[in-house]
């Protein structure tokens, strides 16, 4: 039996998603945690990887059990062998070949960023952080250029091992709401590091410490040596994936609701 389910964690505690020798990532503790809830070793296949650090709101995920459950008990179930930080949010039985990596037609992510004078408290690890305006409209111009089939080569970590920095970028929306900035990307896939590396240049660009003609200069280089320093992973959020309609597979998580300036009927969701 096919399974996929809606996963949604906090990052800070793990070193990133996938599988590592030292097993403090999600993925290791969510495979755990199943494997405890089937009593079968459950290995999983995951839309989008996450860096360290990062968060997940809808990370999809599927897998394979000879184990009948219903729906509800593999959530529940699932979760009363999981820590705090990593819940299962939904579960449903797709199709018999479904793939939570290939059959994705894209993926979104959120940065949220606060902008005070006073560094985050309550909310430390959760968003990121600039003492200094923002632009918002040179923020936004920045990121027109950034539409459409480009090569991203300038924003890729060296450690990236995507076999293309050829990517599209569907949308990038741009907006404040009191003293938290909300950027929201929606692209065919990401490279690794790939957003913290532009948010680093959209604060150069909306601080004024570069104007935009300098961001499109540094994608048309394609040498990440150009770009602005990689900024920190604490406001960045997962999304989720999306699919064909047909599919099914939800888009929206309760934890979205928390984000600043979610729109529940924005594209997709």
């Amino acid at each position: 039996m096919r399974v996929a389910l809606g996963v949604s964690y906090r990052g800070w505690a793990y070193h990133g998603w996938q599988s590592q020798a030292d097993r403090q990532t999600v993925q290791d503790v969510l495979e755990k945690g199943l494997s405890q809830f089937t009593a079968r070793p459950i290995q999983t296949v995951c839309a989008g990887r996450t860096d360290t650090g990062v968060h997940g709101l809808n990370q999809v995920v599927h897998l394979d059990c000879e184990v009948e459950r219903d729906l509800s008990s593999w959530v529940r179930g699932t979760n009363c062998h999981l820590p705090k930080d990593i819940a299962v949010q939904w579960a449903m039985f797709p199709r018999a070949d479904f793939h939570a990596r290939f059959d994705a037609r894209g993926r979104r992510y959120s940065y949220v960023l606060l902008e005070s004078v006073v560094r985050p408290s309550m909310e430390a690890g959760a968003v990121g952080w600039t003492y200094r305006k923002l632009d918002g409209d040179l923020m936004r111009e920045a990121a027109a250029l950034l539409i459409g089939e480009h090569d991203f080569s300038a924003f890729r970590s060296s450690e990236c091992q995507a076999k293309s920095p050829v990517k599209t970028m569907r949308k990038i929306e741009i907006e404040k709401y009191g003293d938290y900035w909300r950027f929201d990307f929606d692209g065919s896939a990401f490279l690794h590091h790939m957003i913290r590396n532009l948010m680093g240049s959209f604060l150069a660009v909306g601080r004024g410490a570069k104007p935009v003609e300098w961001f499109a200069e540094v994608l048309a280089r394609g040498e990440r040596r150009f770009a602005a320093p990689t900024f920190p992973p604490d406001g960045l959020y997962f999304t989720g994936p999306y699919y064909d309609a047909e599919d099914g597979i939800p888009t929206h998580t309760a934890a979205m609701d928390w984000l600043p300036g979610y729109r529940k009927n924005r594209d997709g969701a």
